[in-house]
Formats: structure tokens, sequence, C-alpha cells
């Protein structure tokens, strides 16, 4: 608020400035009291209006806020402080839209005003209007004539292509007129900054004239190009790699290669305009220059003789030595052999190669990263052979009882770097149990020993023995996986406690905790490590999954609320942040950035887990609120979900997970595959395509029940009960078609990585009758609309298929409570056994019940006025009979049957809980752990327990709550 009136001289601006201080403080209350006071003295002060209208949108007012701001709009001001604090109302409404409309009066009144011009075309930026904005841009050009706002212009009709959904519109309209309009700067020599060549360099590229492009890189203009390290030559690498010039792609990236060896997109460049060079047996001129940017290395000779000379470069220095030439040697090798070429024995054997490495940069932790894509270039022969020749380049000065230790932190990476080729080659992976245990006591007290290194390191540091920890870890988790021993990934999570003790910035310990706790169904402990991670901005995007994908499932209902408003407020404030990065592009003239940012929010928009979080948000306040605090119409109201409208964009959906946010150093057979990649994509959309059904299916549910009974069943259409139905039978439809998708899928038990992408709930739904129970009640509404508009008179047939439905519904809900029986956490004579699949199963029962009690809720809504009327038929009859008809008998079954089950289902969570809460932790058997340990391991076992108990404690309150509603649901 005050930057906005910073520069404003206004003689009222001493009156509203206490509103301003008010506003600015978050004092809204007295803000809205002061403005009143000055409109009671001053009436035409508009602008006190906005910012009382300001106040009460900050109070929740948002009508009588909009109403107010109407009322001043409708006047078309064009004093500053009125447009500004408009145009903060309208942003905080998230109507960028009217400040269009705005700035359009104000420039209609004030049509020489280079200020309100570009707050017009500023407002047109943040709706994305492109061709208004290149209009705008025009008339601004025409009133003050400065390049900027010319460029503006072309950038605008540059937007247009880039958004055109006919690319023969973009390539023959937009981008020709965007050219013509360059290309007269050019001719008029008026192009004074670099944004301005950037700016048609872009769009020569995006019309494929890569030899015009060309010439300006490397004319005139092209001197301009200097805010960025070889900015000209890496444009001209470009263009030669689009036109197949391979030789001038080589001669480009030999000579920038001189000049900077370490640089490692050119070795790309270079190796890969070789082989291009060799496929097409080109051969250099006779006479003259090899080409125009120099000589050209045409064979695998000169560019070996090359590698090797910046190789002999670095090995003559005695400090700083470069990496990138040491890898190209190895990155060549592993082309020349992936093109079956003899001459790969011009470099030598690849496992020299890499002990020569190891000895030049075994100290560094990049030296790992660099090394693991190059271990496929040794036999499996070579393996120990290798460990063996890098393990003498280790100094373990430092006695110990049974092995040497590091004297320093140089060493201790080595012998570090040592043990994550080790993991990387897959010896550790072939060790049996016995070994794998002592190996982890290895890492263990290797990891002891090397926390003296960091005695004096701040706490946001991390020690430089952590990765032993880390890999200890992983050891215990090979052996859970391999002996499904719990006690193993129980002394996983007390070591990687004690690690996060020591280290409490480690994010790779906290990833891995928040991942073991998840699998073992505690959702509790994992709150605060995920916001200890601070993931900032995009990560909420990338890694939020790891956090919504298990608190709903794990009965933590309101964490997971919370979580999913975290990354909502996320997507949606990334609608409004966009808009400012590419006013701020235009301003500054990074026009090549504005595509990007498009591009970013189109990323966000389209996100799988954006959609993910949206749906199971929608799903929550329905759960935790519809038949509860609100009616399910008001519910569904207030999130303006409809059975018609699908806001998922299935054919763009994009997976935007960070599937490698853990450390790992497995062998590749046993990474996560692209295959894997792809069946977990499909996985998560047939597990949204369901859960989005489901909600339109409830919101189609809440609409039929606005629709008035009616016995003549001519009139169904004019009350539209013949296209609800229809709408209804097409959504079943499509849930019947995607539930047996999933089945199929199912079937298939496919198995992740631990450390990658975790299994959706579509497995444990199906298995425990989940998703089969949901179908089934919804299917009812359909026969429930058909009685309704046939009357109870002639239906005998229908009501028996509906009383049917009823008993299969509580077969049904039987069977799934069934599935639910059992100790979630039990002792097996002096050990403890987690069983997360019965946590998981009492969600889904519940979950299950409130989607079948807001379709017995519909029924009772048509049941009740055909009760009526039957009653009333009897009264002039003067029949006595007390008998109900069928489908009402059933009804009332149904609902007596609903708190047998209730009550068995309340039974079984009290029982738990008792459990829970006796269960003495003190006497389980922790052999072999120091006393440190153990009391790490016990906390981590205090942590599950506990967070057992909260999610029993909510579940249970759900159910209480829906106990409620069956109560209330009477005939």
């Amino acid at each position: 608020m005050a930057a906005a009136r910073g520069h404003v001289q206004d003689p009222n601006d001493r009156r509203l400035r206490p509103i301003y201080d008010y506003l600015d403080n978050g004092n809204n209350k007295m803000a809205i009291q002061q403005a009143d006071k000055l409109l009671k003295k001053h009436k035409e002060l508009h602008c006190a209006k906005v910012l009382k209208a300001i106040g009460l949108q900050r109070t929740g007012k948002q009508d009588e806020a909009f109403t107010l701001a109407q009322e001043v709009a409708t006047l078309e001001p064009t004093d500053d402080n009125s447009l500004q604090a408009l145009t903060i109302l309208y942003r905080e409404m998230h109507r960028p839209e009217l400040v269009t409309k705005l700035y359009e009066a104000a420039v209609k009144k004030v049509p020489l005003s280079e200020e309100y011009h570009s707050h017009l075309f500023m407002a047109y930026a943040r709706v994305g209007e492109y061709k208004k904005m290149q209009q705008a841009g025009m008339a601004l050009y025409k009133i003050v004539p400065k390049n900027p706002y010319y460029f503006w212009s072309v950038m605008s009709l540059v937007m247009q292509a880039i958004s055109a959904e006919d690319e023969k519109l973009a390539l023959t309209m937009y981008l020709p007129l965007a050219e013509r309009m360059v290309e007269k700067m050019v001719k008029e020599e008026k192009i004074e900054a670099e944004a301005e060549v950037q700016l048609y360099y872009m769009i020569l590229e995006r019309l494929g004239k890569c030899e015009e492009a060309l010439k300006v890189i490397r004319g005139p203009l092209g001197e301009k190009l200097t805010s960025e390290l070889q900015s000209r030559e890496n444009k001209c690498m470009t263009i030669y790699q689009r036109l197949q010039r391979w030789p001038e792609c080589n001669a480009l990236a030999h000579k920038l290669l001189l000049k900077n060896p370490d640089e490692w997109q050119y070795y790309g460049f270079y190796f890969s305009s070789l082989f291009h060079i060799l496929d097409q047996s080109w051969c250099p001129p006779e006479e003259g220059e090899d080409c125009l940017e120099g000589p050209v290395h045409h064979t695998v000779d000169k560019v070996v003789r090359f590698v090797e000379e910046r190789v002999k470069g670095e090995e003559n220095k005695e400090s700083h030595a470069l990496r990138g030439p040491y890898l190209a040697r190895l990155e060549l090798l592993h082309r020349l052999r992936e093109r079956g070429s003899s001459e790969e024995n011009l470099l030598g054997e690849p496992l020299e190669l890499m002990v020569q490495f190891f000895a030049k940069f075994g100290d560094k932790p990049c030296c790992i990263t660099d090394l693991k894509i190059y271990l496929h270039l040794l036999s499996p022969e070579q393996h120990v052979q290798f460990i063996n020749r890098l393990s003498e380049a280790v100094p373990l000065a430092e006695p110990g009882e049974e092995f040497a230790f590091p004297e320093d932190t140089k060493a201790l990476q080595r012998h570090l770097c040592l043990c994550q080729l080790s993991r990387a080659l897959g010896l550790h992976h072939s060790l049996d149990v016995d070994a794998k245990l002592k190996l982890i006591s290895e890492l263990k007290a290797r990891y002891h020993h090397g926390l003296k290194f960091g005695k004096n390191a701040l706490k946001t540091e991390l020690q430089f023995s952590d990765m032993y920890c880390l890999m200890a870890a992983h050891v215990y988790i090979d052996l859970w996986v391999e002996t499904e021993d719990e006690n193993m990934v129980w002394r996983c999570l007390g070591l990687l406690q004690e690690g996060l003790s020591h280290s409490s910035s480690n994010a790779q310990f906290k990833l891995l905790l928040l991942l073991l706790y998840c699998r073992l169904g505690a959702f509790e402990p994992v709150v605060d490590l995920y916001s200890g991670l601070d993931a900032k901005h995009v990560q909420h995007d990338t890694i939020g999954y790891l956090l919504t994908r298990y608190a709903e499932s794990l009965g933590q209902f309101a964490a997971a609320s919370q979580a999913c408003n975290f990354s909502l407020r996320f997507y949606h404030s990334n609608q409004k942040d966009t808009s400012e990065y590419i006013i701020q592009a235009y301003k500054y003239g990074a026009f090549e950035k504005i595509p990007e940012f498009i591009a970013l929010r189109n990323r966000l928009n389209q996100s799988l887990h954006f959609a993910q979080v949206r749906t199971e948000k929608m799903f929550l306040d329905l759960f935790l609120e519809a038949d509860i605090v609100l009616s399910l119409e008001e519910s569904v109201k207030a999130m303006s979900l409809t059975a018609e409208e699908d806001d998922i964009p299935w054919k763009n959906l994009r997976d935007n997970r960070d599937l490698l946010v853990f450390t790992c150093w497995d062998p590749k057979e046993r990474q996560l595959s692209e295959e894997n990649r792809h069946q977990s994509l499909e996985e998560e959309s047939i597990w949204l395509k369901m859960r989005s059904l489901a909600l339109r299916l409830i919101a189609s549910l809440s609409s039929l029940g606005h629709a008035p009974a009616t016995q003549n069943s001519a009139l169904t259409s004019e009350n539209g009960i013949g296209d609800k139905t229809s709408s209804l039978s097409t959504l079943l439809s499509q849930l019947d078609h995607t539930l047996q998708t999933a089945t199929q899928l199912a079937e298939k038990h496919i198995q992740y990585p631990l450390l990658g992408p975790p299994s959706t709930r579509l497995a444990r739904a199906l298995s425990c009758g989940s998703c089969q129970c949901q179908a089934a009640a919804l299917q009812l509404a359909v026969h429930l609309l058909e009685l309704e508009s046939v009357g109870l008179d002639e239906s005998t047939e229908l009501q028996a298929q509906i009383c049917n439905g009823f008993q299969t519904l509580t077969v049904q809900l039987q069977e799934m409570l069934n599935k639910c029986e059992g100790d979630l956490l039990e002792m097996k004579g002096t050990r403890l056994k987690t069983r997360p699949s019965l946590l998981e199963n009492i969600v889904f029962f519940v979950e299950t019940v409130s989607i079948v009690l807001w379709v017995a809720s519909y029924c009772a809504k048509i049941l009740r006025p055909l009760k009526t009327s039957l009653q009333k038929k009897k009264k002039k009859k003067k029949d006595v009979s007390t008998a109900l008809p069928v489908v009402m008998h059933g009804f009332q079954e149904l609902t007596g049957s609903f708190l047998d089950l209730f009550t068995h289902a309340s039974e079984y969570i009290k029982e738990q809980e008792l459990k829970l809460t006796t269960l003495k932790l003190a006497s389980l058997n922790l052999e072999g752990c120091t006393q440190e340990e153990e009391s790490f391991t016990m906390s981590t076992m205090d942590k599950v327990q506990s967070s057992y108990l909260r999610s029993l404690q909510e579940v249970g309150d759900l159910l209480k709550k829906r106990t409620e509603t069956v109560k209330n649901l009477k005939i």
C-alpha cells in the first residue's frame, strides 16, 4: 500500500494517510471507521470509499466491498489515488479483468497520459490479452516514441503467435508482422538495447529463418549481446545444430574448449558433431580454412589427441585441477563404445581412467556422481578389482579396534566415495544377512568417528560423516525388504533420528524418516519433518506428493486438510505471481523470459499434483462437514462443485513429481526405471479419475435433492429429471469403465523400488471393497430417480430392485468392517509389528460410510413425499392398514443395520485405542544396541504409537458424527 502511493502529491493525501496507515498495519476495522468519518465531511473523496472497500474485503465482507468499489468505478475516476487503490482491491479480489476496464476509461478521459497508458498495458498483461497489449503498446509509442514501448508491442505479437491454437496463423501472420516491425527499426538504425536484438533473434528462430538469425548474431547487432558470457557463441551453436552444419559446430566447440576446458556442454557439442561428420564422410577442403569457424577435428584420432592435451594441461597443475577434461575422456570412451567403434582403445582402459580420476578428485563430494554414470564401462569381473585399486588411494592412518579410520576430512571423503561406489556396483546387495549387519556396524562406527570433524560446525551445517549414517540406513532397509524383519526398520528409524540430532538440516535424513514413518502407518511425526524441509516455491509441486499421499489414508484428516490448503495456496498464488513476473519482464526488456514464465504457469496449472490436491481437499471438506456442519447441497454449493464440469486437463496432465528426490546409490537394475515412471503415472491418473468421478456423482446427488417429486411421468422432462438421469447414468458408466481399468491394473501387482514413487490408494481401495461399495451406492440413485418419476403404485419390481441394493450395501459394508479386524500395533514375542493396512481399511470404511449416507439421505428425501402422498390416499379411501411399501420397509432395515455396523466399528476403534494405550514398549528386545541407539529407537516407536492413537481418535470422531446423521434419517 505504502509503495503504491509513494509518488503521489495529492492535496487529499494528508487526509487519507491515517487510513493508509491503518490498512498497512492490518488494523482494518479502524481503517473503515476512519474512512466513514472522512466521507461524512468529504462525500466526493472517492479514494476514501475505495480504501473503506479494501478494509471490508480484508474483514471478509466481500459483497459490500465490491458494491462500494463499483460505485467509484462507474464514475470512471482519473485521480491516481483512486486508481491505485482500486487496482489493489481488484487484485485482492482476484478480479484483474476489472483493472483493464478502469484504465480503459482513464485513458479515454486523459488520452495523452503516458502513466495511464502504461498501466493499461500492464493490466492487459495480467489477464493475457495479447492483442490489446499490442494495440496499447503502439498507442503508447505514438504518444511517447520510446523504443521499449515499440518493442512491448512487438513482443505482444510474438505472444499472440505462441498462444495461437493455429500454428499456421502464427507462422503466416503474427511472426512475419513482428519481423517486419523489427526490420523497420533496424533499417532506421533505431535498435538501442540488447533486449531488442534478443527479441529479433527469437522471432527469426521461431520462423525457422536460421541463416538470417546467424547473420544478425555474427553482424554488428550481435555485438550488443553482452549480458551473458558467450551469448553469441551459444546462439551460433544452436543455429549450426538446427542447420546441421556440423563442421562449424565442431570448430566452434573446439575454439570454446580452448578458452574454457571445463565447460561440459561444449564437450557434448564437440563429440556429437564429430560423429555426425564421420557419418557424413565429410572431408576438409584442399585449400583455405576448414570452415567459417576455423579448423575442424573430423577424425576420432584428432579428438582423442585434443582431449588428452587438455588432460595433460591439468596434470601439470599443482592445485585446482579441472574435472572436465578427465570426464571428457570417459564420455568419449562411452560414446565410442555405444557406436561399437574399435577406436575406444585409443583412450586406454576405463578402469585405469577411473582410478586416475579418483586419485585426483576422490576427496570431493562430486566424485561419486561423476563416476557413477560411467560404472557400466567396467565388466562385472572388474568390480572387486576396481574397489581394491581405489582402496590403495585411501589414506586410513588412525588405528581402531577392528579397522583404521581417516585422519582428516579429505581422507574421510575418499573413503566415503569408495563405500558409495561399492554400493553402486552392487557389492553391498550381494552380501548375506550377517555380512550386511557387520557392514552396518562398520558404517555406524565410521559415522560416529567422523562426528569429531564437525564438532565446531554451525547448527545449519551438515556433518562430514552424514553419508555413512544414510548408507547404514539404506542397508537396514535392504535387510527389512529382504527378511521382512521389522526390527530392521525400527533400528533404521532410530539411526536416522540420531543422525538428525547431530545434523538438524540434513534433508535426506528428514525425507527418509518421512517415507519410513508413512510406510509404517504413522503420519503424525511427518508434519514436522516436512515443514523442517522448508520447501520453497515449485518444490511444493515436485515433492508435495510425499505429504499429501498419506495424510488422509492414515486417518489424519485435520493434517490432510492443512497439507492440501498449503499446496493450494501455492498454486493459486502462482497465478498472481506469474502475472507479476511477466510485467517485470516487459518493464526490464527480458523478453526471452516471458514465454518461460507462461510455460511455468501452464506447467503448474496442468500439474497432476494440483489436480489431486484440489480433488482430495473437496473430499475432505465433504467428509468433515457435509451433513454435519452444512447440508450436502450447501457444502457442494460452497465449493462451486458441479457434476457437468470436469476441470482436470486430462489430455495435458503433467507429472511434475521429483521421483529422484532420495539420494540413492543402488545399481541401475535396482533403481527406478522409465517403465516404473509410466506405470506410476498411469496408476495416479486412474485413481484421480475415480476420485474425480465419485466427487462429480456426489455433486449430481446434491443437485437431485432439489428436484421436485412428481407422480406424472409425462412431466419428467419438464422437471429436468430425464436430463438428470441421463447425466447421472453417463457419470456412472464412466465410473464403471474406470473401475474395470483399475481392477486390471491392480491385478498386475506392480512393485516400485522403496525409494521410488509411493503406490496410490487404488489397490487398497479395491481389495477392501471401498470402490465397489461406493459405486453400488451411487448406482442406487438412478433407481431412486426412476421411483420418483414412476411412483409407488407402478413400481413393485423397481422397489424390489432397490431393496436388493440396500441389502447389498449392508453386506458390502459388513465385509469392509471385517477386513479391519486385527491389532494395528502388536507385540510378537519381544518384537513390535505394525499393520498400517488395517488403519487404511478403517479409513476407507468411514469414507465409504459417508458416501453411502449421502445416498441414503437423498433416498429419504424421495421417500418422504411419496409416503405423505400415500397417507393422503389412504385417508381418502379410509384404508386403516399399517403395512409399508416394500421400499420403505427396506429403507428402515438399512438405517437399522447402519446403526449396528457403526456400533461395531466404534467398539473396534475403542478397543484398539485401549490396546495402544496399554501397550508396553519397554519390554521390547533391542539387543546389540547401545544405550543411545536404544533411546532414539524407543522414541521413534513412541511417535508411531502416538500417531496411531491420533488417527483412531480422528476416525472415531468422524464415525460418531456419521452415527448422528443416521439417527436423523427418518421418513
